[in-house]
């Protein structure tokens, strides 16, 4: 016995006619013909006299209606304890500097209008540190980009990132255009981060794969760091689409066009049964948010991927 069945039979009783009965609920005659006559078969009993006049409740079915009524009565009632009871409690969330300046303050922003007494624990690290953090438990989930992950977490593909060329704009060794490939990029000073960082693994096998020996000149981890160094013109940078939201002046961007390269962001956390609801509910309200800054155009060089 199903509650739709239930909705179904009162509002025959109520109207008096299958046929408005279904217009008002919004389903074909015989469809909700079909679910009473399933209902009655449940019970044995017929519960409606059918004529062509409209169709009245039998002696079985005035006694089933009362009961009926309540039980929708008590239904939704609880479906109102449920939608008024605020989740709470408190659900670490781990971003790479890259991703928090695209994701990290609409995140913030999604999880206080869904779930305002939960309270949203920022962590921005490296990728590497994250998933140390996430193996140690000391967070509930991050973005990661490595794919040699632990099988006790929950992994779900969320997006790919391009990368771009970020540099000075009177940077003397800098190719010109909006897209340019790796080989253009001999002997151009770079600063990139150390090899802690998993981008720095991305381009190092996408630099050996074209055949050329980048010239790094720098090493910073810091994002913040590395654009100021890029902007004083010290070198230029390689960097996912994330980290041109604050684009400044004074900067080109290009994109790199070689097809292999980019980068795979991951959204990774414990195993679902360590979660708790917070943080089931902010898994949630993380992919929904990169998902929509995505189909906005809000993140630069970033396509979905399918679940």
């Amino acid at each position: 016995m199903e509650l739709r069945q239930l909705r179904y039979f009162v509002k025959v009783c109520e109207l008096g006619s299958m046929g408005r009965a279904a217009l008002e609920l919004g389903v074909v005659t015989s469809a909700l013909s079909q679910q009473i006559s399933r209902l009655e078969g449940e019970l044995s009993t017929r519960l409606l006299q059918r004529s062509t006049s409209g169709a009245v409740p039998t002696d079985a079915g005035l006694a089933f209606l009362q009961q009926a009524q309540l039980t929708l009565r008590h239904a939704e009632g609880a479906v109102q304890a449920a939608q008024q009871a605020r989740l709470s409690g408190q659900v670490s969330v781990g971003l790479a500097p890259t991703t928090a300046t695209v994701l990290g303050v609409p995140l913030m922003r999604a999880m206080q209008a869904r779930y305002p007494d939960v309270r949203l624990h920022m962590v921005e690290a490296l990728s590497g540190h994250l998933a140390t953090m996430l193996n140690a438990r000391q967070i509930d989930l991050a973005v990661i980009f490595q794919t040699d992950v632990p099988r006790r977490w929950s992994v779900t593909p969320l997006l790919d990132e391009k990368l771009f060329f970020i540099a000075a704009a009177d940077l003397a060794e800098r190719p010109r255009g909006a897209r340019v490939r790796l080989a253009q990029l001999a002997g151009v000073p770079l600063i990139l981060p150390t090899n802690s960082h998993g981008l720095r693994a991305t381009l190092v096998g996408s630099f050996a794969r074209t055949g050329i020996q980048p010239r790094i000149v720098a090493e910073v981890d810091g994002l913040a760091l590395l654009m100021d160094a890029v902007r004083a013109g010290y070198g230029a940078t390689v960097q996912p689409g994330a980290a041109t939201g604050r684009r400044e002046e004074g900067l080109v961007v290009a994109q790199i066009a070689d097809r292999h390269v980019g980068r795979r962001n991951l959204l990774a956390s414990l195993s679902d049964d360590e979660l708790s609801p917070a943080a089931l509910a902010a898994r949630v309200v993380l992919a929904d948010t990169a998902r929509a800054l995505v189909r906005a155009g809000a993140w630069a060089g970033a396509t979905l991927l399918e679940n």
